[in-house]
């Protein structure tokens, strides 16, 4: 049996001259790590033994609850935010990801090859962080959040492996998507054993409740998915709707993260709801600031092609924005370009510039920052610690992202 493994095809050649071949994202999207002292992790490989290179991760020194007696310290932002995070949970982040190495492998050489591909060109592990930093929070001394993190970086992977299909994107954190090297085909299977792993890790746990949450995330981010889809093209698509959207293909898995955090530490019902709660709004506010960065971004800072969105038809909170607060002429320009998809050079200019002058992008970034003041208040319910505040500086970092 065959396996398609087309070579890059032009739209990959386009987009990375655009992109100017950027070594290391940093800004938006869920692709860049910061820099100063290098945090190594394993290097990835095939069963053959083929070398995939390791990963370097920038952190700073490791926030302190006992820097002072009467004033917390203050919070790092921007990326130190995540610095910070990364610092903290160094251990459990090094023990995750040997984990991750580990599932991968498979004795289908094909699997961890194009596995490895997508998990060595980077990326936060935003979630994964989550769930090892809500279980720390939540008092857990453990070692079973290492495993649950790892699973929600399965769940992650996959999901990304299936979009770049459906979304026929030929990059992914500046490089060539797998599906543009190796196929659609492999880029579904790949993913389908990369969920595959997770719910073995899920399995592996014991817990019917953390089978529970991370089952039904999946479910909803399936789910908010083919939402997408039906919305797609369709300028009619509601503020809610794209709300249900976005909290079902982003916030869901975000909020499982963290839930299960909380459930593993055997926290009362009360704090596990504030865990979720957490993740919830965290994610939205997340998703909102990506989509502000679609149209708004330095390129080479957000990773992939500025205007995808737009290109695809996409209905996200900048557009509903500029068509709800523009004249008829103006709404004709969006069911043109994005329902029927009738464009040309000039109509992304032109789109960039009807969201600047109703106001789009800052009013996107407006609302992502009452998310984020929801997240803020959902920790507010656990008592100060370094993983607390560690946590209220990523609120800021998902934010400032915009910037």
């Amino acid at each position: 049996m065959g396996v398609e493994h087309d070579a890059p095809n032009s739209r990959i050649g386009e987009q990375r001259t655009q992109e100017g071949q950027p070594d290391r994202v940093s800004g938006g999207g869920d692709d860049a790590h910061s820099a100063s002292e290098s945090l190594v992790f394993p290097a990835l490989a095939a069963p053959a033994g083929r070398h995939y290179g390791a990963r370097r991760i920038r952190r700073r020194a490791r926030v302190s609850a006992s820097a002072t007696p009467l004033v917390a310290p203050p919070a790092p932002r921007g990326e130190d935010a995540l610095s910070a995070l990364i610092s903290l949970l160094r251990d459990d982040i090094e023990a995750c990801n040997r984990l991750i190495v580990q599932h991968m492998q498979s004795d289908v050489a094909l699997i961890p090859q194009l596995a490895a591909h997508i998990v060595a060109a980077g990326g936060k592990r935003l979630r994964p962080l989550l769930t090892l930093a809500a279980a720390r929070l939540c008092g857990y001394r453990g070692e079973r959040h290492v495993g649950l993190a790892a699973c929600v970086e399965f769940i992650h992977t996959a999901t990304l492996l299936h979009d770049d299909v459906v979304d026929e994107s030929a990059l992914r954190r500046g490089q060539a998507s797998a599906n543009a090297l190796w196929g659609n085909k492999a880029s579904v299977l790949v993913g389908d054993f990369l969920f595959s792993r997770a719910f073995q890790l899920m399995v592996e746990d014991g817990s019917l409740e953390v089978l529970r949450i991370l089952s039904s995330a999946s479910v909803t981010i399936a789910e908010g998915e083919v939402l997408q889809l039906m919305t797609q093209n369709d300028t009619t698509t509601t503020e809610d709707q794209y709300l249900k959207v976005i909290e079902g293909k982003t916030a869901a898995l975000f909020a499982a993260a963290t839930e299960v955090g909380a459930v593993v530490a055997e926290q009362p019902a009360a704090a596990q709801a504030a865990m979720r709660d957490f993740g919830m709004a965290l994610g939205v506010a997340f998703q909102l600031v990506d989509d502000a960065l679609d149209y708004s971004a330095d390129q080479q800072a957000l990773g992939k092609t500025v205007g995808d969105d737009f290109r695809e038809g996409k209905i996200t909170l900048p557009v509903l924005f500029a068509f709800a607060r523009g004249d008829e002429a103006e709404r004709s320009f969006w069911r043109r370009t994005l329902e029927e998809r009738e464009q040309k050079d000039s109509d992304l200019p032109e789109a960039l510039a009807l969201m600047r002058k109703h106001g789009a992008f800052a009013d996107t970034i407006a609302r992502a920052r009452i998310y984020g003041d929801q997240a803020l208040a959902a920790l507010a319910a656990f008592p100060d610690n370094a993983e607390k505040r560690a946590l209220a500086a990523v609120v800021d970092f998902v934010i400032e992202r915009a910037r």
